[in-house]
This record gives C-alpha cells, sequence and structure tokens, in this order.
C-alpha cells in the first residue's frame, strides 16, 4: 500500500491561495500609496519654492507713456529792445542855447531837438566866405591876363614865357577858389549843426544837457558827451537765447508769443526774423531775433519779456510721471517690462522738464509698459510682480 503524498492540483480557491493573492494587493496598494505620497511631497515642495519666489519678486504698477505734442512750446526769457536805438551828439562845440523835446516826446525825422550857439564858428563862416571872395577877384584878374597874353602872342608883341606865367597863374587862382569854396562848405555844414534834429521818428529817451551848457564835439581834443538817446518804438527786436537741442527748429518764420509780468494774460504776436547761425560755444545756445508790432507802445524798449516759441519737435518724444525715472550712477534708466515678468532697465535721453512729468527725447521705444515707482533695488532682467489695477467702485444703490 503506497504512501500518501500532497495533491499538486489544488484549486485556487484554497485557502493558502486567497492569502497569498491578498498579501500581492496590499503590498502593490502601498507602493502606490508610497509613490502617491512622494510625488505629493515633490509637487508641493516645487509649489512652495514657486511660491516663495514668486512672493520674493517685488510687486510693481505699470503705466503707459503719453507721447509727446508734435508742436512743443519753448518759454524763453528776452529783452525787448528799440528796432532803431541811437544817442544823439553835437558835431560843433558851444554853448547849449535851447532845448525843445524832453524824455517821452515822440518827434519826427528831421524835428528840431536843440540848438547850439558858437560864435566862433560864426566867424569862422564869415572869413572863409571873405577868403573865397578874393580868391574869385584874383582868378577874374588871371583870366583877363591869360586871356590878354593869349591875343598878343599872336602879333609877338609878348613872350611865350610870359604866356605860360600868365595861363598857369589863372589855373593857380582856380584851384584857390576851389579850396575856399570848400572851407566854405565846411564850416557852412559846422553852423548846420548847430541845429540838432532827430535821425528818424521815435522817442527821446533821454536828454543830457540844459541851457547854457557847453558842448564839445569832441573835435579839439575834449570828450564827447552824448546830449539825447532816442529810439523807435513802433517795431521792438527780442532777443533770445534758444538751447543747442532746440535750435533746428528756431528758424525764421516761426511764431512766437511775448508776454510781460505787469500784463497777465495778454500775448502779443510776432515771429523769428533771422539767427546766430551759430551756437554760443561758452553757453551752447542759439541767439534768435524777433521782430514785434508794438504800434500802441504797450512795450517799452527795455522791458524783460518772456517768448514762447512754438517750435516743432524733431522726432516722436513721450512724457513720463517723475516717480518713473531711476537716478543711477550710470545714468537715467527708466524700468520697463519685458517678458511679461521681468524688468528691463533702458537709458534715456530727458527733454523738458513739465513740473509733474518729463520729457523722454530717445531712448524709450513706443507700445511698452513702463513701471512706475520702482524700488531702489531693481536690477535689470530682474523678475516681478505686475499689480493689478484696483477694482472702480460703483456707489452704493439707494434704497
Amino acid at each position: 500500500m503506497s504512501s500518501a503524498s500532497p495533491d499538486r492540483n489544488v484549486p485556487p480557491s484554497a485557502p493558502g491561495w486567497r492569502n497569498r493573492g491578498m498579501l500581492l494587493v496590499l503590498a502593490g496598494v502601498a507602493v502606490l500609496a508610497a509613490g502617491f505620497g512622494i510625488a505629493t511631497r515633490v509637487r508641493s515642495h516645487k509649489i512652495l519654492r514657486e511660491d516663495t519666489e514668486a512672493a520674493a519678486a517685488p510687486l510693481v504698477s505699470v503705466i503707459t507713456a503719453e507721447r509727446g505734442t508734435a508742436q512743443q512750446e519753448l518759454v524763453l526769457p528776452g529783452t525787448a529792445q528799440a528796432f532803431i536805438d541811437a544817442p544823439i551828439y553835437a558835431r560843433t562845440s558851444g554853448y547849449l542855447r535851447k532845448w525843445y523835446a524832453d524824455i517821452g516826446t515822440r518827434v519826427r525825422k528831421g524835428e528840431l531837438l536843440a540848438e547850439i550857439e558858437s560864435p566862433e564858428t560864426d566867424q569862422q563862416l564869415l572869413q572863409a566866405r571873405a577868403e573865397l571872395g578874393t580868391a574869385r577877384a584874383n582868378e577874374r584878374l588871371a583870366r583877363v591876363t591869360a586871356d590878354r597874353y593869349t591875343e598878343l602872342i599872336k602879333s609877338d608883341s609878348v613872350s611865350k614865357q610870359d604866356v605860360d606865367n600868365a595861363v598857369e597863374t589863372l589855373a593857380a587862382r582856380r584851384a584857390d577858389v576851389a579850396s575856399a569854396e570848400a572851407n566854405v562848405r565846411r564850416l557852412e555844414q559846422l553852423v548846420s549843426f548847430e541845429r540838432i534834429e532827430a535821425p528818424f521818428d521815435g522817442v527821446i529817451t533821454a536828454r543830457n544837457t540844459d541851457i547854457g551848457q557847453l558842448v564839445d564835439a569832441g573835435a579839439s581834443g575834449g570828450t564827447s558827451r552824448e546830449l539825447f538817446h532816442i529810439a523807435t518804438t513802433g517795431t521792438l527786436r527780442v532777443f533770445v537765447a534758444v538751447p543747442q537741442t532746440a535750435s533746428p527748429s528756431a528758424t525764421p518764420g516761426v511764431p512766437v508769443d511775448v508776454t510781460l509780468i505787469e500784463r497777465p494774460g495778454k500775448a502779443f504776436p510776432g515771429k523769428i526774423v533771422r539767427n546766430a547761425r551759430a551756437i554760443d560755444p561758452a553757453t551752447r545756445t542759439l541767439l534768435v531775433e524777433i521782430d514785434l508790432e508794438n504800434k500802441d507802445g504797450e512795450i517799452l524798449p527795455g522791458a524783460a519779456v518772456e517768448a514762447h516759441l512754438k517750435l516743432t519737435a524733431a522726432n516722436t518724444t513721450w512724457l513720463l510721471p517723475v516717480s518713473a525715472l531711476m537716478f543711477r550712477s550710470e545714468g537715467i534708466r527708466v524700468a520697463v517690462l519685458a517678458q511679461g515678468s521681468h524688468a528691463s532697465l533702458l537709458p534715456v535721453t530727458l527733454g523738458r522738464d513739465l513740473g509733474t512729468k518729463i520729457e523722454i527725447t530717445s531712448g524709450l521705444p513706443s507700445s511698452v509698459q513702463v513701471i512706475n515707482n520702482p524700488p531702489d533695488s531693481l536690477v535689470d532682467g530682474q523678475a516681478v510682480r505686475v499689480a493689478k489695477p484696483a477694482a472702480a467702485q460703483l456707489p452704493p444703490k439707494k434704497g
């Protein structure tokens, strides 16, 4: 009788097989749970790191640059000057007998301003006229003699030498007459200068003499002194110094408004008529002349004025608030948003200072978002967080 052996064909539903299957299932579940836990921790660490980095990035607000106007107004100080301005001196010496125009008097060209009494010049003129009469008498005698000798030479009654002497004597007497006539004309002009007349239409702005005062023309080594000062006021010149940056636009024909402190709210229209065509190396400015109509005389020559030049901008400019500028050791910078979440520091060139805004003439591209009030620690390429604009609050509903 054979011994008993285990049955190799045990059905799967036996208790041993069931226990082994349960162990395998539990092991798989444990592995899955461990993997899930590890993945969850890795993801949590990644999220934490990203949140930490995001929290470390500075929070900034962005704005859009405002496009500058094509025509800009440049306000510059200037001085109104008379279109024609001249001092009046005496051309003959003597004593002032009378004056007819004082400061503020409007005079016409040729109008008598004053009279000078010069007895010495008058006597010199009388003497010169007498000498002219003598010279003419000598000329007449020489002419008669020369004519007579010319007729006598035909009959050989006189020598050829006598005829030549008579003819040359006549030429000398004619030269004496011409010299005497020139001397008379000179003295007549000096006597005419005893009447001081206005050289052009204008206003007397200064009178530096009075009746009885000695007037020295300076011809005898004395010092000439200005008697009157006359200036035109119908048209004025205004000279202003335009900065080199705006000089290309300061050309003849550009309109200008001139204002005065004592006349607020009123502008006097003018225009640029010429410029110096050269930059002053000391001030880096261009001297510009503005002609200004002043028929009513509201602007006085010598007054301080402000010239509002309407210049056309050569390039596109942008306006930014002053708070958007960053002052670094390497120069002025403007922070812009790059790649949506990083800062880029751009070097820019500044134009006019408009108070709360500053003009950017170059260095700022179009259609960029500018970081306003950037932190001082911001560096080029640093990640930033853009703050969302605050939502507008609606007013509460009534009732």
